[in-house]
């Protein structure tokens, strides 16, 4: 490990499938020291994790940083959004976490979104639409089915906030990881108290909302953690914001990022409001929005597709009849919640590497879909797409991105860009500084340029063909579960 030039801050990512830690010099940006380990999720009706195996995976992760992490100055944790965390009078788990991809709330979506004024409504007031990922569907939910779990919960969290909570003690989120919960005004930035009342949650239930730059806390004992007692700890942010942060986003740069789930977002100086829902208004960790489109099939819908056909994920074969639509865990856009995968076209001629290029092209195509809503509309159309997470480094990835969007793309070199965010904004604490400026000063979007090349038009106009001819069926595969 060479020698540090400023002081070391720890970023943390706690995402869906594991928790990763990296040490990092404030100063210049280098990861000086990095750790991951595993979670688990439920494979069941729904998707869930014991909170609790997330500080394991955090303290374990850490360990693995070895000596490096005893040096911190600050801390910050982000981690994967909406998720339903609900602690005892001790802050133990009353159950396991409701994860964000977990769909059984699709009813209690549409029923809020109808008893509290529509879609419109919804927009105006928390700058989104509900879907089932989001927080307050998940504790409608739980209202109707789980009464006991209800009564017993006596404190509300999201994931990021959970164990940051373990660290300082203090119940605190952001208003980045509070605008996706459906129960923060986006207008007031406060929580929203007709909303609280309509669901039966009382805010005295939830963490104090923490402003961009403050301190949330300070370490109050060593945990088993490398930490020393006092070690800042800083607001930390929901995965997209944190990721925002590690690529220092200036307004109107458009992000596509292929993790476990897909999302398109760009940071944006007006507070978004689509009333469609296709679009989710989010504020950013540091002042501005972040407007943003998820899917819910992104790396794994197609890894999953890979493995079926037997076929290492970058075998694809290009196709011109085929359209694969891989909604394996339901789908957030187009929101069709209950749906399953939908194969169309397949003929004798068809090989399994024409397959697995379809999966690929289906979940491109749902994101690229948005991202015009995503933009201003003074938004540059031909200015690079910065593609990252899991699969931005598959060259596969690389050029169905590159073929559907007409776009030139870059693939920044810097990893783990959540955790790095969150170490940007760690970094923050101790030099005053906005986290997205000294993102910029470590030069995090540092990467190759790949060149525009004609979009294929014809792909697109099929797959959407299909799904416009499918919607009854999409709609009704909830019957076939």
């Amino acid at each position: 490990m060479s020698a540090a030039e400023g002081p070391l801050v720890v970023g943390v990512d706690t995402s869906t499938q594991s928790t990763k830690a990296l040490v990092v010099d404030a100063a210049t940006g280098e990861v000086v020291a990095s750790g991951q380990a595993p979670h688990t999720v439920s494979s069941g009706a729904g998707r869930e994790s014991d909170p609790r195996q997330w500080w394991d995976a955090l303290r374990e992760a850490l360990h693995q940083c070895g000596d490096a992490a005893h040096e911190a100055a600050a801390v910050s944790i982000g981690g994967q959004q909406h998720g339903l965390v609900t602690l005892d009078g001790h802050g133990r788990p009353v159950r396991p976490a409701l994860l964000w991809n977990d769909v059984r709330s699709a009813p209690q979506a549409r029923r809020l979104t109808e008893e509290l004024g529509g879609a419109k409504f919804w927009a105006e007031r928390t700058g989104s639409v509900p879907t089932a990922s989001f927080t307050v569907t998940k504790w409608a939910w739980l209202a109707e089915n789980e009464p006991e779990a209800l009564r017993a919960t006596k404190s509300v969290r999201l994931p990021h906030d959970y164990l940051t909570e373990r660290l300082t003690g203090e119940g605190t989120t952001d208003r980045g990881d509070a605008s996706g919960t459906g129960w923060w005004a986006s207008a007031t930035e406060a929580y929203d108290e007709e909303i609280l009342a309509h669901v039966g949650l009382s805010p005295a239930l939830l963490p104090r909302v923490v402003r961009p730059g403050e301190v949330a806390g300070t370490v109050r004992d060593s945990h088993d953690l490398p930490f020393a007692k006092g070690t800042l700890v800083a607001p930390g942010t929901g995965d997209n914001a944190a990721a925002a942060l590690g690529l220092g986003l200036r307004p109107g740069t458009p992000v596509l990022s292929l993790g476990t789930s897909g999302t398109v977002y760009a940071v944006a100086k007006r507070r978004p409001t689509d009333p469609t829902g296709t679009v989710a208004g989010f504020a950013d960790a540091h002042g501005d929005w972040l407007p943003l489109a998820c899917t819910l099939n992104c790396t794994l819908a197609v890894d999953r597709v890979a493995a079926l056909l037997g076929l290492d994920r970058e075998a694809v074969e290009p196709t011109a009849h085929l359209t694969l639509l891989p909604y394996l865990d339901g789908e957030r856009t187009p929101n069709l919640p209950n749906a399953s995968g939908l194969l169309h076209g397949l003929r004798h001629d068809t090989t399994a590497g024409q397959l697995l290029q379809a999966a690929y092209d289906g979940a491109v195509h749902s994101l690229l879909g948005a991202l015009d809503l995503v933009l201003d509309e003074d938004a540059d159309r031909s200015a690079p797409l910065l593609l990252i997470g899991g699969g931005a480094r598959g060259d596969a990835w690389q050029q169905t991105v590159r073929r559907l969007s007409g776009r030139p793309v870059q693939v920044p070199e810097a990893r783990e860009l959540v955790a790095l965010g969150a170490a940007a904004q760690a970094a923050g604490l101790l030099t005053g500084e906005d986290p997205a400026a000294v993102a910029r000063r470590w030069n995090t979007t540092r990467g190759p340029v790949l060149d525009a090349v004609e979009r294929d038009e014809a792909t697109l106009a099929r797959i959407a063909g299909v799904l416009s001819d499918a919607a009854p069926l999409l709609e009704r595969s909830t019957d076939a579960r």
